[in-house]
């Protein structure tokens, strides 16, 4: 049990810092701010490593409730991501006047480096 309460509270913690840097990936998000978006993704990548190696089996009724809201938030973030670059690429369609204009150019996609 000593060794679950041990856990708990820099797990709380670092799931407090990840909804936080979310928020701020969403306010970049939507001011279009590039060095806002890299400076959440590199915060991102660091809490990822940091709770790499805490497993489903040390949450708590609280760490549990923050990893939700932590994978909400990050949902809505790629979805507005995703609704960003559809946009973008309607546009450089519409200016090229469609692929076969532009040559056939390899689609560029987003891939996170995590699953």
């Amino acid at each position: 049990m000593a060794e679950a309460l041990a856990l708990t509270a820099p797990l709380a913690s670092n799931l407090r810092q990840m909804i936080a840097v979310l928020e701020r990936e969403r306010q970049a998000l939507a001011a279009l701010d590039a060095d806002g978006l890299i400076g959440a993704a590199h915060d991102k990548e660091a809490l990822c490593d940091a709770l790499a190696a805490i497993g489903p089996q040390a949450l708590d009724g609280e760490t549990r409730t923050l990893a939700e809201t932590a994978r909400q938030l990050n949902d809505v973030n790629r979805r507005v991501r995703n609704l960003l670059a559809a946009n973008v690429a309607a546009r450089i369609e519409a200016l090229g006047g469609g692929r076969r204009a532009l040559g056939r150019l390899p689609r560029a996609t987003y891939a996170p480096a995590r699953t």
